[in-house]
C-alpha cells in the first residue's frame, strides 16, 4: 500500500524559433501533450510496472487533474483508495518544454483539510489488512500530516512501512522500518559530514533514535549508502547517462519496496534498487522500470 502527497505531473512538449516580442521569454509552438501520475502515485506505478500489486491511497481534489489521475491509475492496474476534497485542488505540476529542455514549472497546490485527513486515516486502516508493505511517500503536500499514527497502525498490525521522507523533522518518521533520505535531506537531518566514518556514526546515531531496522541514503552519483545493525553496505552508481533525475527517489523507493515483499535481504534489496535507479535517469520526466528492464541487466 502507497500512501501520501499524490500529484499530476503535466508535460507539454513543443519547439522552440523565437522569442516573445513582449518579454524576452522564449515561444514554445506546443504540439504535444502528456500527463503522467506523479509523487506517491509515481511509487504505486512504478510497483506495478515491477510485477507487484498496489493500493494507493491519498487526497484529491474534484477537478479535472483528479479525474485524469483516476484514469491514469485505472490503466496503470493500481488499485484506488484516492479521497476526493473539494475544497482543494489536486497538486499538479505543469512544466513546458522545449526541444526536451524544461523551461518553465508551474504548480498548483494547496494542503488538504482536516475532513479529508480524516477520511485518509479511515482509508488508510480499511485497507491495512491483506498488504505485505506500507509506503509513505512524502512531498510535504500535507497528506502525511499524521505520519506517526500510520506508522503506528502498521507497526501493530507487523508490516513494515518503508518512508521517502521530506524535510529534517524526523521525529515523525519514529518506528518505521527503513528511511530513505537523498543526499541533501540528509544533511538537513543530521548536519554536514566530514567523512565517510562521519557520515556512519551520524547516521547510526539517528537510526537508533528513530528506531529504524535500516537506514538507505541514496547519493546520486556517489551511489546509495545502508546502514543496517550490522553495519554499513555501500553501492556505487549505475548510471549510464543521466538524462532526468525527476522521480528517480521514487523508483529506488518501489523497486526496494518490491523486493522486500519478496523476501529479499536489504543487501540484495538495495542493489536491484540501485540498478533500477540507473535506469530510470536515462528517461524523460517521471517514468518507470520495468521487471524486464530490471532482468536485462542481471
Amino acid at each position: 500500500m502507497v500512501v501520501g502527497d499524490v500529484m499530476l505531473d503535466r508535460y507539454w512538449f513543443g519547439e522552440v524559433d523565437r522569442v516573445s516580442p513582449e518579454a524576452p521569454v522564449p515561444i514554445v509552438r506546443v504540439a504535444r501533450r502528456e500527463d503522467r501520475l506523479g509523487g506517491a502515485a509515481n511509487v504505486a506505478r512504478n510497483i506495478v510496472a515491477l510485477g507487484g500489486h498496489a493500493t494507493l491511497v491519498g487526497v484529491v481534489g474534484t477537478d479535472e487533474a483528479a479525474e485524469r489521475i483516476h484514469a491514469l491509475a485505472r490503466d496503470a492496474g493500481i488499485a484506488p483508495g484516492l479521497v476526493a476534497d473539494a475544497h482543494h485542488p489536486t497538486t499538479l505540476k505543469m512544466r513546458v518544454l522545449g526541444r526536451q529542455q524544461q523551461l518553465l514549472r508551474v504548480d498548483f497546490e494547496e494542503a488538504p483539510g482536516s475532513a479529508a485527513l480524516d477520511a485518509l486515516d479511515a482509508e488508510f486502516a480499511r485497507h491495512l489488512q491483506g498488504h505485505d508493505v506500507v509506503v509513505l511517500s512524502d512531498y510535504a503536500k500535507g497528506a502525511l500530516t499524521r505520519v506517526p499514527g500510520l506508522i503506528a497502525q502498521a507497526r501493530k498490525a507487523g508490516i513494515p512501512v518503508l518512508v521517502d521522507p521530506k524535510g529534517d523533522q524526523y521525529g515523525h518518521y519514529r518506528g518505521a522500518t527503513l528511511v530513505t533520505p537523498n543526499r541533501s535531506e540528509m544533511q538537513q537531518a543530521v548536519g554536514r559530514w566530514a567523512s565517510e566514518q562521519d557520515l556512519a556514526q551520524r547516521a547510526q546515531a539517528l537510526r537508533a533514535e528513530l528506531d529504524l531496522e535500516a537506514l538507505l541514503v541514496t547519493r546520486s552519483e556517489q551511489g546509495m549508502t545502508l546502514f543496517t545493525d550490522t553495519g554499513r553496505e555501500h553501492i556505487d552508481a549505475q548510471a549510464h547517462e543521466v538524462f532526468d533525475v525527476s522521480g528517480a527517489g521514487d523508483t529506488v523507493l518501489a523497486t526496494l519496496a518490491v523486493t522486500r515483499a519478496a523476501g529479499m535481504p536489504w543487501e540484495q534489496a538495495i542493489r536491484w534498487a540501485n540498478r533500477a535507479g540507473g535506469i530510470v535517469v536515462g528517461k524523460l520526466g517521471t517514468s518507470t522500470v520495468t521487471a524486464q528492464e530490471l532482468g536485462d541487466l542481471s
